[in-house]
């Protein structure tokens, strides 16, 4: 884990945004087409540790940006290629562009000044959104990830972010995959390499102190 100092350095508000991964209500929500990894998302606190760095990022002047997965109801321009996307053309939920399912889910409040980028293909985030450009445009020079899953899209963005020259800040407890013992693997295996690995309440702490 990083000192206060050196993780207070990284969340400068100035150049910080802090992104939440599918933390939409068809995939965290009471009625998820992911019921598994929804109940891991709220059991595990995950999801509650998200809405409260994006309330103190709204309150620090720090950007938050959500990444939201849409399908068409026609599947037009979505992959077809991974057992992935296959076993998504049959859930019972749909994650269909203008309905409930795409809604950014409670407890986490979206602000007039955040910003909301939906994808209708891939496992990325940012990989053929419009996430890089935003955060080039916003001077973003650290990115906080947080949402689901630790078993795709969450190691997607760290590493597109990574690879794009991004600082990547993770919140262990802000993530959440299944089974439950996957996401610390995941963690301490692959994300650590790569990631600056902290705790909700150490960025908390960053987002919430004066600077002088």
């Amino acid at each position: 884990m990083p000192s206060y100092e050196q993780l207070r350095e990284l969340l400068d508000p100035a150049t910080t945004v802090l992104l939440t991964v599918e933390c939409q209500q068809g995939v965290v929500g009471p009625r998820s087409a992911l019921p598994e990894l929804a109940d891991e998302a709220r059991s595990s606190g995950a999801l509650a540790q998200v809405g409260r760095l994006v309330s103190a990022a709204h309150e620090g002047g720090v950007q938050v940006i959500h990444a939201v997965a849409e399908r068409r109801a026609d599947g037009r321009g979505a992959n077809r290629n991974a057992r992935l996307f296959r076993a998504a053309e049959r859930l019972p939920v749909r994650q269909l562009p203008g309905t409930a399912a795409v809604r950014v889910a409670a407890p986490i409040e979206v602000a007039e000044e955040d910003l909301v980028v939906r994808r209708l293909h891939g496992l990325s985030p940012i990989a053929g959104t419009d996430v890089d450009a935003l955060l080039r445009n916003l001077g973003c020079r650290t990115l906080v990830v947080t949402g689901v899953s630790a078993n795709v899209a969450v190691p997607n963005a760290v590493f597109d972010a990574v690879n794009r020259g991004y600082t990547v800040v993770v919140p262990a407890d802000a993530i959440a995959g299944v089974p439950s013992d996957y996401t610390p693997a995941m963690i301490r295996n692959t994300l650590a390499l790569v990631a600056t690995v902290t705790t909700t309440e150490d960025v908390l702490a960053c987002f919430a102190r004066p600077r002088h």
